[in-house]
């Protein structure tokens, strides 16, 4: 039996007094000590939601720091080169820093000063979440510590200088799969002893409830653009539009289709299904995998035999997760959004014809997504609409581009 959509509420809202979603996904899973951090974070953010003030505060520093509204564009040479649908990108990586992962660390940090707190972490896998805590930290004079793997530190050499340059202090974690699992459980057992002069800034929308709220209700301003930019060009939300996403821990899908849920816009998540010729992948919504507890949240978990948390294997460390949002959860067993996965390669490949034929270049993340655009866009007709987000700059994977491919386009 799928679960039901309330057209009457914003998604993030859309849980019970325990914090669930459809009763089975989210919650606040986590040790005593973090309850009341959780609750103080939890009744401010309800107030500052509604804070008129707050708000504009907000859409002051979107505007005016992260540069919002990013770009609406049609990609025409790769339409003309695939045929069948018209494909559009949100160019959403030519916000500063060059990642989706802006908006949430700059509410993170505005709600900082408003705590009255002088130190914020955070963890990051790819990079930018990490990134873009150092910047809006750095901007409003938070002292900032990342926790990132250690295999991410070695891959993602371009946003480890960035964080560093930005004057932020990277914790490498040793433990575990050495990604961005690991850095988010380090991160929040950091918190637990220093909460009360430090923020936590989550950097997707996992971990206890209020971190999926602050996250999406930030990453939503991409949707709010969006679908004022659609309707200039289209002059209505078009009958056959399809907004396809890449999904990791999955913030930015939720942002990018929240202002659409109450639309016929066909949400189609994909995730990292990691090497062709390996059995690990980061994709538990497309390989059937159970629920289980992770970073204080019930989800759809990747597991071994006994339960436990399961290897994950992709070539995009942003997508290098074994859980996924509650959110996106919800979503699938509501049937209001169909997640399929792409494999390494062909994110490989999405990333180079998109390279070449545009004059954008999306990280190895975005490339799933594009993956999947260029799987179905020849089998549908020239009057249906497909929206790619473009999240992310290829520029912090070009070391691992160069390595398996020989070459960076850009």
């Amino acid at each position: 039996m799928s679960l039901k959509i309330n057209k009457n509420l914003p998604l993030i809202d859309q849980h019970d007094k325990n914090f669930m979603y459809g009763g089975k996904f989210g919650g606040n899973f986590i040790p005593e000590t973090l309850k009341k951090p959780i609750d103080d974070l939890t009744k401010l953010f309800s107030k500052l939601r509604k804070d008129k003030k707050f708000l504009k505060e907000r859409d002051h520093y979107f505007r005016n720091y992260i540069g919002a509204p990013t770009p609406f564009i049609k990609l025409e040479n790769l339409t003309d080169h695939l045929g069948g649908a018209q494909i559009y990108a949100k160019v959403v990586s030519e916000a500063n820093g060059g990642a989706h992962k802006i908006y949430n660390a700059t509410v993170h940090c505005l709600i900082a000063k408003k705590a009255g707190k002088k130190y914020i972490v955070g963890d990051t896998g790819a990079g930018y979440a990490g990134k873009m805590l150092s910047m809006a930290a750095k901007k409003f004079g938070l002292k900032c510590k990342i926790f990132m793997g250690a295999k991410d530190i070695k891959r993602q050499r371009p946003n480890v200088e960035a964080i560093r340059k930005n004057a932020a202090e990277i914790v490498p974690v040793t433990t575990g799969s050495q990604t961005l699992v690991d850095a988010v459980s380090e991160c929040m057992r950091y918190w637990v002893s220093n909460c009360d002069t430090t923020a936590m800034c989550v950097g997707s929308t996992v971990g206890p409830n209020i971190f999926i709220k602050i996250c999406a209700w930030s990453t939503a301003q991409i949707s709010r653009e969006l679908i004022l930019q659609v309707k200039e060009e289209f002059g209505k939300i078009p009958n056959k539009l399809k907004l396809i996403n890449c999904v990791g821990g999955g913030s930015s899908a939720a942002g990018f289709w929240n202002e659409f849920m109450n639309t016929h816009a066909e949400f189609i998540g994909v995730e990292a299904g990691g090497p062709k010729n390996s059995k690990l992948h980061a994709a538990p919504l497309t390989n059937g995998s159970k629920i289980g507890i992770l970073h204080g949240a019930a989800q759809y978990v990747i597991q071994d035999k006994e339960g436990q948390i399961g290897s994950t294997e992709s070539i995009s460390a942003g997508l290098d997760y074994p859980g996924i949002s509650p959110l996106h959860c919800f979503l699938k067993d509501a049937r209001r959004a169909r997640y399929t996965s792409a494999s390494d390669e062909d994110a490989l490949k999405a990333y180079q014809l998109v390279s070449k034929l545009e004059n954008i270049s999306p990280s190895l993340e975005p490339s799933h997504a594009f993956a999947e655009a260029i799987r179905i866009a020849p089998k549908l007709k020239s009057s249906e609409i497909i929206i790619v987000n473009s999240c992310g700059d290829s520029l912090k994977d070009k070391d691992i581009i160069k390595q398996k491919l020989g070459s960076y386009i850009r």
